[in-house]
């Protein structure tokens, strides 16, 4: 789902201004990348488990909050400014699910295989808190990797997407996931 070149050079403009008013910035911004944001939020939540409570709707208002709410944010490009949406979804997944689990009484973590995903499949509020615990570890060992995992998993970018914003090359990034889910599957395994 790709911008027309017009919106695309708006987005990058407001992206880039730093003269504007951080609210009238955020309002102008909105239209431009709302659609995008509320296309990877219904694929995210798509994978999520059939109990999920959280609609895409909320979840992209809420990611908007988070990066527009009360501070003068300022991002380099589209890119930037999607990995910082998927960061912030990411959160919002993370802390809707510590929620739901702190309502439960005796649930066990389940074992997910990481090996095998590359665009997650659904996963229950106890998988989704033990693999943000095991991306944690991750990114206190490989910060990189850490961007990485939460741009592709929680975000839905494309490798091609996470080279940009990176500015790596797409076979680095590929070359990285493939060793970041080896490496979280492993952690979860530890933990289970």
């Amino acid at each position: 789902m790709e911008m027309h070149s017009r919106e695309s050079g708006e987005l990058t403009r407001l992206l880039k201004d730093g003269s504007k008013d951080p609210h009238q910035a955020a309002e102008e911004l909105l239209p431009l990348v709302y659609e995008e944001l509320r296309h990877l939020a219904a694929a995210r939540m798509a994978q999520e488990s059939a109990g999920q409570t959280l609609q895409a709707t909320a979840l992209v208002h809420e990611a908007w909050v988070r990066l527009t709410g009360g501070r003068d944010q300022k991002w380099a490009n589209r890119a930037h400014f999607f990995a910082a949406a998927a960061e912030a979804m990411r959160r919002v997944l993370i802390e809707n699910a510590r929620k739901k689990s702190r309502l439960k009484h005796g649930g066990h973590l389940i074992r997910a295989n990481l090996a095998e995903m590359d665009i997650p499949e659904a996963l229950t509020d106890d998988t989704l808190l033990l693999m943000d615990e095991a991306l944690a570890r991750l990114r206190a060992v490989d910060p990189e990797k850490g961007k990485i995992v939460v741009m592709k998993f929680f975000g839905g970018l494309t490798n091609q997407q996470v080279a940009e914003h990176l500015g790596v090359a797409e076979r680095t990034v590929e070359r990285q996931w493939a060793f970041a889910k080896a490496w979280l599957f492993e952690e979860m395994r530890r933990q289970s």
